[in-house]
């Protein structure tokens, strides 16, 4: 049990540390994006401005363009929702107060049913938000842990790592840096040897989250390396900053050092993020269709499409302060890619004749209902055929050729035993003719 309990702590550890994150789900998520992130860096510093502020926006125009299929059906939902609206009403009322199985069950076939006449699927646009989950957690794995999936960054810190893992000392040092907290069991773990690569994972991932302030001690701690120290900061600076931001730390750290510092220019930067990002989460629920929301108070998945439209903001908000601010312009990012693919899209449905639309979902679910009821009367038909198939072989036996090996007929009951019916009915026949003979023959005598 001890050696279980040691084996996972060290994979959580491994999923925590520069290694990529070793997650079922969200880790092969991450690699996949990894790769899209590290080729985005590559290009960038080919035409010789590699930001990550940068790669994350682009990178979420990539992801939003291959979404894009599924964002159209979420629209296409929204607006078929207005015309579905008073037949869901009505069924609604129909089981209201009807909680058995049978009726709950009814209920559910004939909600189905209306969701296939008009072609939209019952999760609506909650697909695009099961999909779109996976990608955030796993994109924020990949901005926590940028080196660990841009090979580029990870290269800028290696030569000086290397350098100061072989220095005594120095793990006592980093432990005071900002947000080495979060490490405190990877210097315990014993994998933590002096000149390891361990170790040398752990040191990037705390200089991956050190401030100015932790830049400048190391510096003065160490300075036979207060020369590649201070050029490193500064080329892992120019890749994290972003309209001046660290895109590395969070808002909430931002604005606390900023204070400190009193630079308030940074202060408003920091806080413009959270605002931003609530902002055009609104202005995603405002470009929705509007009819996706009436009816809400009789369809439950209307009323909680409205809540959640209500609540992302917010959440959107609170989440932006206490994320790396890298994740809070992805969502920036996202919404205002959204925005505009939602203005073209609605463009297009308000050229469509939707109510041609719903004819033509009509009549194809008509025709699969036609063709279910066809496949099961056939089905019926061919069990019926079987099963007197199957009575009737019953009444026949068989032998076989002995050097034929071919089944013959020997006899059929049924048949047998009609063919002793009729052999007495003849017999019966016959003597009643006999018995009529003779009484003709003396007729025949006496008249003569």
């Amino acid at each position: 049990m001890t050696r279980y309990l040691k084996n996972k702590e060290e994979k959580f550890l491994k999923g925590m540390i520069l290694t990529k994150y070793s997650g079922s789900i969200i880790g092969p998520v991450a690699v996949l994006l990894g790769f899209l992130m590290d080729g985005i860096f590559r290009l960038l510093n080919l035409i010789g401005i590699p930001n990550v502020g940068l790669s994350i926006i682009l990178f979420t125009l990539v992801v939003y363009l291959c979404l894009l299929p599924l964002t159209i059906k979420q629209q296409k939902f929204s607006k078929l929702s207005s015309k579905m609206s008073p037949e869901l009403q009505a069924i609604n009322k129909k089981y209201q107060g009807k909680r058995d199985n049978e009726s709950m069950m009814k209920m559910q076939e004939e909600t189905k049913a209306v969701y296939a006449k008009y072609g939209v699927s019952q999760t609506g646009s909650c697909v695009q938000l099961v999909i779109q989950m996976p990608i955030l957690f796993a994109l924020y794995r990949v901005i926590y842990a940028m080196p660990a999936y841009v090979t580029q960054i990870k290269n800028t810190y290696l030569g000086l790592v290397t350098k100061l893992s072989d220095i005594d000392g120095v793990a006592d040092v980093l432990k005071t840096f900002n947000g080495a907290n979060y490490y405190s069991k990877q210097f315990s773990n014993d994998a933590f040897v002096k000149g390891s690569e361990y170790m040398q994972n752990t040191f990037i991932d705390v200089l991956n989250k050190a401030s100015t302030a932790n830049w400048a001690t190391l510096a003065e701690k160490f300075p036979d390396l207060s020369g590649e120290i201070t050029s490193v900061h500064e080329q892992i600076s120019r890749y994290n900053n972003f309209l001046g931001l660290n895109i590395g730390d969070t808002p909430l750290e931002t604005i606390k050092t900023s204070f400190e510092s009193h630079n308030y220019l940074l202060v408003i930067g920091a806080l413009l993020i959270p605002l931003i990002s609530a902002f055009t989460q609104w202005l995603n629920t405002q470009l929705m269709p509007q009819q996706a929301t009436q009816g809400a108070e009789d369809n439950p998945m209307m009323a909680s499409m409205k809540t959640m439209n209500i609540t992302m903001p917010i959440f959107s908000a609170f989440m932006c302060f206490t994320l790396p601010a890298g994740m809070g312009i992805y969502w920036i990012a996202g919404a205002v890619i959204r925005s505009i693919q939602m203005v073209i899209i609605n463009k297009h449905f308000d050229k469509m004749d939707i109510d041609a639309l719903i004819e033509e979902n009509k009549k194809k679910y008509e025709e699969s209902q036609k063709k279910l009821i066809n496949d099961k009367k056939t089905s019926v038909t061919s069990a019926t055929v079987k099963s007197k198939a199957a009575k009737n072989t019953k009444n026949i036996e068989f032998d076989y050729d002995a050097h034929s090996y071919e089944p013959k007929v020997i006899e059929e009951k049924a048949s047998s035993d009609k063919k002793e019916k009729s052999k007495k009915s003849g017999t019966a026949d016959n003597s009643n003719g006999s018995i009529a003979a003779k009484a003709n023959k003396l007729k025949n005598k006496n008249i003569s």
